[in-house]
C-alpha cells in the first residue's frame, strides 16, 4: 500500500475545503438544514455541478470520472469537516453503487450520467432500523429477512400489469424525502418463497408518500417513505443477488462514513484547541493546565489512528488485490472514527464552558452526528463485535 496522496487527490482536499469554508460556515449550515430538503441546492450544485462529486468514483462511460473509492472517502471527510447536509453520502456512496453492480445496460445509461451531474439524487430505502445489518456492517443475513421475510412489515413487492407495484414502508431514509429516486429493497415471492429484490420508485410516483422525521442529527435529513401500490422497476432482473451486492457495499460505504466522521473529529478538536488557547482562568489561559493537555493530547491520537484506519479502508475498498479478509476494514475504521467523534466531540463540549451547552454554539451539532450515526450504522460495540465474528477472533483453535 502507497500511502502518498497524488497531486489530484490533495487538489480535490484543497478545493473543498476552500469552497466549504466560503459557503458552509455555521449560519449557512443552519439555514440549510431548516429548509424542506435539509440542504441548500445551490451548494449541492457547486459541489455537483462544478466539482463533480458525485460522479467521482463513477465511470467514465456513464459521465463519471473515473477515480475510487479513495477520492470518494476524501470528499466524505472534507464535506464531514463542516457538517454539510448535502445528498453526497445517499446518492454518491449508497445508491449510485448499487445502480452499477446490479443495474441494466438500459438502467445505467439512464440513470449514472444524471447522478453525474448531480441533477438526479437518490436514496437507498431499507425497511426498519436495518440499513446496517444490510451493508454486514453488525451481522450478515443471506437470506434478506432483515426486510421483513414476506410477513407484515417491511416492503412487499408483487407483479402487476406492465411492471412491479411495491407496498409497505421505511423509516430512517436518508433524503428519502427528497431524492429524485429511490432504491427500495422488497421482499417479492410471498412468506414460503420468498427473497430479497431492489427496486427502482421515481420520485413523483404515484402511491408514494414521503415526510421529513425530526431527527437527532439535523444535519443529516431523513425521510419516512411510504408506499401503498406504488409502481416500480426491478433493479437489474430476477437473478440478481440484491442481498450480497448490499453487503458487498458495506465496506464503501463504512470507509467514507469513517472518513467523514474523521472530518468531523479533526474539526471540533482544532475548534476546541483554539478556544482554549483564548479563554483566560486564573490569569493564564486555559489550554495551558496540564490536565487540559492531557486531554486534548488523547483526543489528538485517537483522532489520527482513526484518520489512518479511514484511509486503509478506502484503500482495501478500492484495490481489487486487497489481501484476503480486508472488507472487515471498513467496519472497525467505521468504529473508531466514531469513537474518535464523541471523544472529540465531548471534550469540545466541556472545554467550551457553559458556552458549548447551548443551541447557538456549533460544539453539539458534532456530538450529534456521532450519535446519529452510531443509530444508523452501529453502535460502535456491534461493529467491532461482527467484525471479530467474521475474523473468528475468539473461536477456540481447532473448532
Amino acid at each position: 500500500m502507497d500511502a502518498r496522496f497524488t497531486d489530484e487527490q490533495h487538489e480535490i482536499r484543497r478545493t473543498l475545503r476552500e469552497l466549504l469554508g466560503k459557503r458552509c460556515g455555521p449560519e449557512e449550515l443552519r439555514a440549510a438544514v431548516d429548509t424542506p430538503a435539509g440542504h441548500d441546492p445551490a451548494l449541492w450544485t457547486l459541489l455537483a455541478g462544478h466539482l463533480g462529486l458525485p460522479a467521482l468514483a463513477l465511470p467514465e462511460t456513464y459521465g463519471g470520472t473515473g477515480c475510487t473509492v479513495t477520492e470518494l472517502a476524501l470528499a466524505c471527510e472534507e464535506t464531514g469537516r463542516v457538517l454539510a447536509p448535502t445528498p453526497l453520502p445517499a446518492t454518491a456512496v449508497l445508491a449510485a453503487p448499487l445502480l452499477l453492480a446490479l443495474g441494466t445496460g438500459a438502467q445505467r445509461a439512464a440513470l449514472l450520467p444524471s447522478i453525474a451531474s448531480g441533477e438526479l439524487t437518490a436514496a437507498l430505502a431499507v425497511p426498519g432500523p436495518a440499513l446496517a445489518t444490510a451493508l454486514a456492517l453488525t451481522g450478515h443475513d443471506r437470506g434478506g429477512q432483515w426486510a421483513g421475510g414476506g410477513r407484515a412489515g417491511g416492503v412487499q413487492a408483487r407483479r402487476a400489469e406492465g411492471g412491479w407495484q411495491l407496498y409497505g414502508q421505511a423509516d430512517q431514509v436518508l433524503d428519502g424525502h427528497s431524492a429524485g429516486l429511490l432504491v427500495v429493497a422488497a421482499h417479492t415471492g410471498g412468506f414460503a418463497r420468498s427473497r430479497m429484490l431492489l427496486f427502482l420508485v421515481r420520485g413523483d410516483a404515484a402511491g408514494l408518500t414521503r415526510v421529513r422525521q425530526t431527527a437527532l442529527d439535523a444535519t443529516r435529513p431523513q425521510g419516512r417513505v411510504q408506499l401503498r401500490h406504488a409502481r416500480a422497476e426491478l433493479l437489474g432482473d430476477e437473478d440478481s443477488d440484491a442481498v450480497a451486492a448490499l453487503a458487498g457495499l458495506g465496506g464503501t460505504v463504512a470507509a467514507c462514513l469513517a472518513a467523514e466522521a474523521v472530518g468531523a473529529a479533526a474539526r471540533v478538536l482544532e475548534r476546541t484547541v483554539e478556544y482554549v488557547g483564548q479563554r483566560e482562568q486564573f490569569g493564564r489561559p486555559v489550554g495551558s493546565f496540564q490536565a487540559v493537555k492531557h486531554r486534548l493530547a488523547d483526543a489528538y491520537v485517537q483522532v489520527q489512528a482513526a484518520r489512518s484506519a479511514a484511509y486503509y479502508a478506502a484503500w482495501a475498498a478500492a484495490e481489487t488485490t486487497a489481501p484476503a479478509g480486508e472488507e472487515r476494514a471498513g467496519a472497525l475504521a467505521l468504529a473508531q472514527a466514531l469513537e474518535a467523534l464523541r471523544r472529540a466531540a465531548a471534550e469540545g463540549i466541556q472545554l467550551h464552558g457553559g458556552i458549548g451547552f447551548t443551541w447557538e454554539h456549533e460544539a453539539h451539532l458534532y456530538f450529534k452526528r456521532a450519535a446519529g450515526d452510531e443509530l444508523l450504522f452501529g453502535p460502535v460495540h456491534r461493529l467491532r463485535a461482527h467484525a471479530a465474528d467474521a475474523a473468528h477472533v475468539f473461536e477456540e483453535a481447532g473448532t
